[in-house]
């Protein structure tokens, strides 16, 4: 394997998976969220540009090639899986969280299954679209639940400078104004709509891959 710049881009966005997760850990919302956000549209970023430079220099290698689907899957199954918890439970959320995650787990497992065979799971231009849907909506949910806090702190008289000393004395998002669950937010509401067709074109892809794993699950007679 070579430390390439593509190579080194798709390490730096798989490590950003886990850091989403990080960051409410060691930071009180808004603050949490807008860190979040920023952290995952830059790991979405090098999503683009790791392909991109990779053909531009001739450096595609079967090192980037194996790590940038488990990437792209750990960006978006961590993310949501952050934002499902601190959702309040949203049925409009856990719905199409669910048809994602599951998916990715059941495509996961039929490549494992497959072998040699699973070249025939050829990442297609539907799962490429499907990528990107998901990778939006997630940053337009976060950037809506961030946009919710603030107007929670507004709406109780606090200016955020006043919240964070609130918090600084131990008290953890005393608020509690998170989540979509009330979809007060523009933004919250146009990211939900848009992980509902992520989760659509997520079930189509999953659909596909199985139709053309098939062939290969039929019992030798």
């Amino acid at each position: 394997m070579r430390w390439t710049i593509p190579n080194t881009l798709t390490v730096l966005r798989l490590l950003a998976a886990p850091g989403v997760a990080v960051m409410f850990l060691y930071f009180h919302r808004p603050w949490a969220d807008w860190l979040a956000l920023a952290l995952f549209i830059s790991a979405a970023i090098t999503d683009y540009f790791d392909g991109y430079l990779a053909r531009l220099w001739k450096q595609e290698s079967k090192f980037g090639a194996m790590l940038d689907p488990i990437a792209d899957k750990a960006m978006v199954v961590i993310a949501i899986m952050v934002i499902t918890g601190y959702s309040g439970m949203n049925p409009w959320l856990i719905l199409p969280a669910t048809v994602i995650l599951f998916r990715e787990v059941f495509v996961s497992g039929l490549r494992e299954f497959l072998g040699a065979k699973a070249g025939t799971l050829k990442v297609t231009k539907l799962a490429k679209w499907k990528t990107t849907a998901q990778m939006v909506a997630i940053a337009v949910l976060f950037l809506g639940t961030g946009l919710e806090h603030l107007e929670g702190i507004a709406r109780r008289g606090m200016t955020p400078e006043q919240y964070a000393s609130l918090v600084s004395q131990g008290l953890a998002d005393p608020i509690r104004s998170c989540g979509p669950r009330g979809c007060s937010s523009y933004a919250t509401m146009v990211g939900l709509t848009l992980i509902w067709i992520a989760a659509i074109l997520t079930f189509l892809t999953g659909w596909d891959y199985f139709r053309k794993a098939l062939p290969f699950l039929k019992d030798e007679k």
